[in-house]
């Protein structure tokens, strides 16, 4: 029996046995309700009241206070000996990889696509808004850290539920905060396996099969598929097992190298094609408020934007906190500051980047995508590219690799740290826990389990129903956090000892063995 025998009949397998879980569980957290002849779904609403929610809590902070995020990241007010394992840098650029992927390159197009020029504008606005929820659950994730014997660190909201809740509430938050707290860590671990493994592992060898003569070439084969997906998991596993500092380092160094190697492509295209960038706006503002062949009008080209908007940054759903918790510092909302500007890089520059080189090059397969054609995103952003850049494919190929591989990593950290929530901190559980993290990357390129991924996706967002109604619960504590960071920095400024002011300000580091 062949190997694409057995992983065909695997996969065929997986799909019987989990599909109506999949198609029943995506029904309840994707449920929709018309609207204006298009479709809302309930949850994308969640997840934008939210953001303007914490917009308004917190007196649009992410536009007031974006400088500073920029002065905290560039090391301006580093705070010596405080506990934590990276930098504010380093932080930023392991959460940015667990958030910037294939969704940015080809889920852009999709929206672009369905909800017309229009949906830029939306996605922007929705992204601005993710900045105030992420700046929120990131102070409330180091806020309520455990730093541990050894150094290392573990965030999420899997500590700030229950710590945060018991704070508040006393035992009966407890007791809540402790279930959420398992609940979120079984969700995150389960998406972390199957949507930010074995997905952008199996999406990343399709685009290298595609450049390399699809399945009649050299990499079309199940050897081919094999040996890819060994090599990915030897690469993350080498760097999964350095822990945070590991993961950090790489995505320092992915992360701008591969927004930046995007970045430039779009702006390749853009300038090329500089005459059509003042009627690409213009078709951008007056597609988001007078859309034309929209199903649903305004609203539907609003509901396509925000959908990837919110889809993409990850704003809300509490996996990013997990990251920002290993930076090293004594005020929490230091790395709130610097999370905002995750949504930031995400969505308002590089989704925002892909949507206006599509609209500006106009490729064939975007036009007909629009009159209802079934073509794949990432064909029409290739396309887009492809107007200027012939070799384009070849590049894109690398970008997609670099998103696949930091993705990879940062859920990889992510899941360990679920894991380690669940079934605790021994060698022994760790050890277990990143053999079976690379050998699904190693499946990755073997299978597909699409229903899997599915359910992943439902079981993600489920988290964010839980999360947010922590966010809101806990808001007065991240206001307190802010107002005590931002009279530190205006000590610093003003050149005063801030070091017996910090001891009054914060709390003891709860350390763990």
């Amino acid at each position: 029996m062949s190997l694409d025998t057995i992983t065909s009949s695997i996969d065929d397998a997986v799909s019987g046995f989990f599909e109506p879980i999949a198609t029943w569980l995506g029904e309840i957290v994707f449920y929709s309700v018309p609207v204006a002849g298009t479709q809302l779904p309930l949850i994308v609403a969640w997840l934008v009241v939210a953001g303007l929610v914490f917009s308004g809590w917190f007196g649009l902070v992410q536009i007031r206070k974006f400088r500073l995020a920029i002065d905290v990241v560039r090391g301006k007010y580093d705070e010596k000996e405080s506990a934590g394992e990276v930098n504010h840098f380093q932080a930023l650029t392991a959460a940015v990889s667990g958030t910037v992927g294939l969704g940015n390159i080809a889920g852009v197009a999709v929206a672009v696509s369905i909800g017309g020029p229009g949906a830029t504008f939306w996605m922007i606005l929705c992204g601005l808004l993710g900045m105030a929820t992420k700046f929120v659950e990131v102070t409330l994730g180091v806020k309520y850290r455990e730093v541990h014997a050894d150094g290392t660190v573990s965030g999420g909201p899997m500590h700030y539920l229950p710590k945060g809740l018991a704070d508040r509430f006393g035992a009966k938050g407890l007791k809540l905060g402790k279930v959420l707290g398992v609940l979120a860590s079984v969700m995150i671990l389960f998406f972390g396996l199957f949507g930010g493994n074995l997905f952008q592992v199996n999406q990343s060898y399709a685009q290298l099969v595609s450049v390399t003569g699809g399945d009649s070439g050299m990499m079309g084969s199940s050897a081919g598929a094999l040996f890819f997906g060994i090599l990915i998991a030897a690469l993350v596993g080498i760097v999964l097992l350095g822990g945070i500092r590991s993961i950090a380092s790489v995505t320092s160094k992915l992360v701008p190298a591969m927004a930046g190697i995007y970045i430039v492509a779009c702006l390749v295209v853009i300038l090329v094609n500089v005459s059509a960038v003042p009627s690409a706006i213009s078709s951008i503002i007056e597609g988001a408020f007078n859309p034309q062949g929209v199903a649903g009008g305004v609203l539907g080209a609003l509901i396509v934007g925000f959908k990837r908007a919110a889809f993409s940054n990850e704003a809300g759903l509490g996996s990013a906190p997990i990251a920002h918790s290993a930076v090293k510092t004594k005020h929490p909302a230091s790395e709130g500051l610097v999370a905002l500007l995750e949504p930031f890089i995400d969505t308002v520059v590089i989704c925002t980047m892909t949507a206006l080189t599509i609209v500006i090059a106009n490729p064939a397969s975007w036009g007909e995508a629009r009159k209802g054609e079934s073509i794949g995103g990432v064909t029409i952003t290739s396309d887009a590219f492809g107007t200027v850049l012939p070799w384009f494919p070849y590049i894109l190929t690398i970008a997609v690799m670099l998103f696949a591989i930091s993705t990879v990593l940062t859920w990889g950290y992510y899941c360990m740290k679920a894991w380690t929530h669940l079934f605790g901190r021994s060698k022994a559980s760790e050890l277990t826990f990143k053999v079976m993290y690379t050998l699904f990357a190693v499946a990755g390129s073997l299978l597909t389990l699409q229903t899997l991924i599915d359910m992943a996706d439902a079981v993600l967002f489920m988290l964010a129903v839980i999360n947010i109604i922590g966010l809101y619960l806990l808001a007065p504590v991240v206001k307190r956090e802010l107002n005590s960071f931002l009279a530190y920095v205006r000590r610093r400024d003003a050149g005063l000892d801030t070091e017996a002011d910090e001891d009054e300000d914060q709390e003891p580091v709860k350390t763990t063995v």
